[in-house]
């Protein structure tokens, strides 16, 4: 997949990474929205993104299949130069809108921010990662992107799908020094005998992608002394990574301080600057924030505002700098590390013939961070089971509600819109 980006970078395209949990449907929209040209795919997804680029200008090119062995005997073209505010990639995440949004970042963005992160981590002489997550999320994709601007000679390991046995024995198999995880790994990696197995080169691990509970961090550290856990706060608007806990000074309770580059401040609601302490809104300004969202210019400018990424998230900065995450935005839910925008999957759960009105919202899951939960309003009686199996079949794995509770009306605010604090009490008084 690395050399696949690479490739596509030095012909002068864009890449346009997918999760492969994603539907027929989802498909098609980032295929239509980004005006792809080729589709490189596996096996295992062929059939599904041929059925999603039917009609449509795209190439599917299996890895592997006979068009891309004629590719690799092809002569190799010209390399196309290009510049640091150069579109190097569309993420498509999910839309408050309903519909997925490209966030398009920059090669100067990608390099900076995976030169910056890579020189945090340098500094502990740390230069061979494990990656267990997928090249097709931004967190994924920039551990693996800065090895290519690491400053000393290292090495990269690959683990396709998480598993937490194999994990242990590629950190012990490889000696491996650092990492980067989820929580929900690091919870499922404290299941393992780890005392049992050799992983004294471990010297730390980032962690980032939802928040961070302390006593994970303390479990794990007392069964793997050598090892330290930084975690950090980013986003994919702002390639990933705006802070780290530093490795030599971490402060346990915080995300950590801006790393080389990033520029942090906290807001009131008209915009001001806020002192250390006082809550409000994170901004992040920095040459990992995105160039914008794809053909999106009113949306993107609603999220940057003079240089500065409106985050949506409330927390406040310490005395020393260091940022204090109190609160997410209010509608997101955050399963594994991946973003679930509560629209996407009421729209999916609103085209159930039966189905009047819903509402999601996340429930605090020790595995996978928050689950997604959804309250349903019905015209006429569905079993629960008939509408998670609807959700499963029109949402990517991640994104599929796992509970699905009917109410005689959803709540809504005085102006007619869904009022998700009234539902988090439902679900509170069903848990």
């Amino acid at each position: 997949v690395l050399l696949a980006y690479q490739a596509v970078w030095r012909a002068g395209g864009i890449v346009t990474p997918v999760l492969p949990a994603l539907t027929v449907t989802e498909l098609r929209h980032v295929l239509t929205d980004s005006g792809a040209r080729i589709a490189l795919v596996s096996l295992e997804t062929a059939d599904r993104v041929a059925a999603a680029a039917e009609g449509l200008a795209v190439q599917v090119v299996v890895v592997g299949g006979p068009a891309w062995v004629e590719l690799e005997a092809a002569a190799p073209g010209m390399i196309v130069p290009r510049g640091d505010g150069d579109v190097a990639a569309l993420l498509y995440t999910g839309g408050t809108t309903g519909r997925a949004k490209g966030v398009a970042l920059s090669h100067g963005g990608l390099a900076v921010t995976g030169l910056s992160r890579q020189g945090v981590l340098e500094r502990s002489g740390i230069t061979s990662l494990l990656i267990p997550l997928p090249l097709s999320h931004v967190y994924g994709l920039l551990n693996a992107v800065c090895r290519f601007h690491a400053s000393a000679p290292g090495h990269l390991v690959l683990q396709g799908k998480f598993d937490a046995a194999d994990w242990v024995a590629l950190v012990a198999g490889h000696r491996l020094d650092g990492g980067a995880v989820v929580p929900s790994m690091l919870q499922l990696l404290l299941a393992q005998p780890l005392e049992e197995a050799d992983l004294g080169s471990l010297r730390y691990l980032t962690c980032g992608g939802a928040p961070l509970a302390r006593a994970l961090v303390a479990e794990f550290e007392r069964r793997v002394p050598t090892a330290r856990v930084c975690d950090g706060y980013g986003c994919t608007e702002v390639t990933s990574t705006a802070t780290m806990n530093p490795y030599d000074a971490p402060r346990p309770g915080t995300v950590g301080l801006p790393i080389p580059g990033v520029s942090l401040q906290v807001v009131d609601d008209a915009g001001a600057a806020l002192p250390a302490g006082a809550d409000g809104e994170v901004c992040v300004r920095g040459p990992g924030v995105m160039l914008g969202y794809w053909q999106d210019p009113a949306a993107t400018a609603e999220a940057v505002v003079d240089g500065w990424l409106r985050t949506g998230d409330i927390g406040h900065l310490d005395d020393d700098g260091y940022l204090v995450v109190v609160d997410r935005r209010k509608d997101l839910v955050i399963r594994s590390g991946f973003n679930v925008y509560p629209r996407d999957v009421e729209d999916a759960l609103l085209l159930h013939p039966a189905v009047v009105a819903v509402a999601v919202v996340g429930r605090p899951d020790p595995l996978v961070g928050e689950e997604v939960v959804a309250f349903v309003q019905l015209r006429s009686p569905v079993p629960t089971e008939e509408l998670l199996a609807w959700g499963a079949e029109r949402l990517g794995s991640y994104k599929r509600p796992r509970e699905v509770h009917v109410v005689d009306a959803v709540p809504l605010t005085s102006v007619g819109k869904t009022d998700r604090k009234a539902v988090r009490l439902l679900l509170a008084d069903r848990t």
